[in-house]
């Protein structure tokens, strides 16, 4: 989300708060939350994700209000029970993250744990093993260090002029939509040839920035913690053929419930987004084995089995907006980001 977007939202969702808007458009069960990167505000211009990331003292005061708002935070196993039976009288939030941040243990878990809250990780599981490349950091620091960068795209060769900051997020914004749409393979070869050009260790920057199983095993030894698949490479699986898509769901499922000696139950399409994943995919999540499958298509929970639970929506916070008031519109199911 830009700036100028931003702001936008944040003032339509602050015009909802004040003018009881919400109140009175109040939708739905719950809602599942979704975080990806939880840390520190880092220094520089260029943070094309910052919409992203949070920082630890936030998800504090998020956890402090929701417990001031009454709302029940809940396991993503009480999520399914309460999707399929009537209404409670008391809303709900499940507090969920895309898990490959070594930041969740170092930032996230200490205030979780503080406030003794359930929570869930998602996790692809090429990341702990060391062998995970995760090409849209390598990506962010090319463009961050370069003026100009030159890459194959096809069979042309490509050049970007990039001395400005506008002009780096324009170009990351581009080239990061177009290897989201290549086959696996082809983004793999797209990011290495990359990351060789300008002297980027993909390998060391993914393994530095992702949890380790050690890390794993002391938040699985957490009752109040979750852990749920998302594949082994985090692929985009409408980029996939069936068998391969399937592959990386009962792979990733496989090597966690082996790794973590625990059952994996619940499932993550990566990226989330609409043209991420399809109907048929729900249906390779329940062979798989998975009973719940989280998206990121924003909604809310409807109770009473309206919401299907293999395309569980989920809203992500983004990380520009800093409004506790504009959390709880959105929690409300009365407005979105």
């Amino acid at each position: 989300m830009s700036s100028a977007a931003a702001l936008l939202t944040s003032l339509k969702l602050e015009l909802a708060y004040f003018s009881g808007h919400a109140w009175l458009k109040r939708r739905g069960a719950g809602v599942i939350l979704r975080f990806e990167r939880i840390r520190q505000r880092q220094a520089g211009r260029f943070q094309p994700r910052l919409s992203n990331e949070v920082t630890p003292g936030f998800l504090d005061r998020t956890i402090r209000a929701l417990k001031r708002w009454k709302y029940d935070i809940v396991s993503i196993d009480e999520v399914c029970r309460r999707a399929v039976t009537l209404a409670s009288r008391r809303r709900f939030v499940c507090l969920t993250f895309d898990g490959m941040y070594k930041d969740l243990v170092a930032s996230a878990y200490p205030v979780l744990s503080r406030h003794r809250v359930p929570f869930t990780v998602y996790l692809p599981t090429a990341f702990p093993d060391g062998i995970g490349e995760a090409w849209w950091l390598a990506l962010e620091q090319v463009i961050a260090k370069e003026r100009r960068i030159s890459l194959m795209m096809g069979r042309s060769e490509m050049h970007f002029n990039i001395s400005t900051v506008a002009e780096k997020h324009q170009l990351f914004d581009f080239l990061s939509g177009w290897m989201r749409a290549l086959e696996p393979a082809d983004l793999s070869a797209a990011i290495k040839d990359l990351c060789t050009r300008y002297a980027v260790d993909l390998a060391a920057l993914s393994r530095k920035a992702s949890l380790d199983w050690r890390d794993l095993a002391a938040l699985a030894a957490d009752p109040r913690a979750t852990i749920g698949g998302a594949t082994v490479n985090f692929p985009v699986l409408s980029n996939m053929k069936d068998a391969a898509a399937l592959r990386e769901m009962t792979m990733g499922k496989a090597v966690m419930e082996a790794a973590l000696r625990r059952d994996a139950k619940h499932f993550a399409y990566p990226f989330g987004e609409r043209k991420t994943w399809q109907r048929k995919h729900m249906a390779m999540v329940e062979e798989a084995g998975f009973v719940s499958a989280v998206s990121t298509i924003p909604g809310v929970i409807e109770p009473a089995g309206h919401t299907p639970l293999l395309a569980l929506p989920r809203i992500t916070w983004d990380g520009k907006l800093r409004s506790l008031r504009a959390m709880r519109v959105v929690l409300a199911g009365a407005g979105s980001v």
